[in-house]
């Protein structure tokens, strides 16, 4: 166990995601992006517009308390 990938946050906004994922990495919390968008095309509807953060299951209450402070 704590080697499980786990999801932190469902957002729709890649910029989001890429924030978090560089700020959760900045304090040693290596993060994962899971994306449901199609490329090329710029569809963004329900979980086809869903980016997933994920993180590991030991680092998951870390990761919440570094998210809350933003």
């Amino acid at each position: 166990m704590g080697d499980e990938w786990v999801v932190l946050l469902v957002t729709n906004d890649e910029i989001e995601a890429e924030m978090i994922k560089d700020l959760l990495e900045s304090g040693g919390i290596p993060v994962v992006i899971r994306s449901g968008k199609v490329r090329p095309y710029p569809v963004s509807i329900g979980k086809m517009g869903e980016v997933k953060l994920l993180v590991r299951s030991a680092d998951l209450e870390a990761a919440e308390a570094v998210i809350k402070q933003v």
